[in-house]
């Protein structure tokens, strides 16, 4: 547990130290880099990944019946507190909740921001972030999904931090209180053994006026 929790420390640091972003009258990402330069965000490796709208609905659990809420945006999240553990991130910690699966090597966590940002956006952003951290890293699969009533993007991406393989689920949402990336991640080994436990996870996203 403490190494995987060492990794997305490494994936967090990261992600808070990378080149600030930027989005123009027209929409397009740029990167802003340290020496005033900018350029525009290269999103190829994301635009080859369809980005459709899933059919189904996902509804919470009917055994997730904890909610913890965000204290800087109006979502909350349904858990399991027989499977699940959680714990408020530190002032230095780029995230607002870790969480992590009892007994397991499963983990998560909630990052939430003030300012409301287009999810497609968001969504790519994350992914950059991501390969500044793993340069290998890679969008294996993007969809829209109805998520308890919100629009959400769902991603999966998958890269190697330190000579490990590692797989990251995420439901990426805004709205005008803010946006929210509620997200699981563990070894790309183990994906099969805990998907179930992922997407009951993911699917505790909601709202506070829920």
């Amino acid at each position: 547990m403490k190494f995987f929790t060492l990794l997305i420390s490494i994936f967090l640091t990261c992600n808070v130290l990378a080149n600030q972003k930027a989005v123009t009258e027209d929409g397009d990402v740029v990167v802003l880099n340290d020496d005033g330069t900018w350029a525009y965000e290269n999103k190829a490796s994301v635009e080859v990944v369809p980005l459709a709208m899933n059919p189904n609905t996902f509804t919470l659990p009917n055994d997730s019946d904890f909610n913890f809420k965000s204290n800087v945006t109006q979502a909350s999240f349904w858990i399991n507190p027989k499977k699940w553990s959680f714990k408020k991130g530190s002032p230095n910690d780029a995230a607002e909740y870790n969480l992590s699966l009892k007994g397991g090597d499963l983990y998560g966590m909630v990052i939430s921001e003030q300012l409301e940002i287009a999810i497609e956006t968001l969504a790519d952003i994350a992914f950059e972030n991501a390969q500044s951290a793993s340069k290998d890293m890679q969008v294996i699969h993007r969809e829209y999904r109805i998520v308890n009533g919100l629009k959400v993007i769902y991603m999966e991406m998958e890269g190697t931090i330190q000579g490990i393989k590692f797989s990251y689920f995420g439901h990426y949402y805004s709205d005008e209180s803010g946006s929210v990336q509620f997200l699981a991640y563990t070894g790309s080994g183990l994906v099969d053994k805990y998907k179930a436990d992922i997407d009951k996870l993911l699917n505790g996203l909601a709202t506070q006026q829920e």
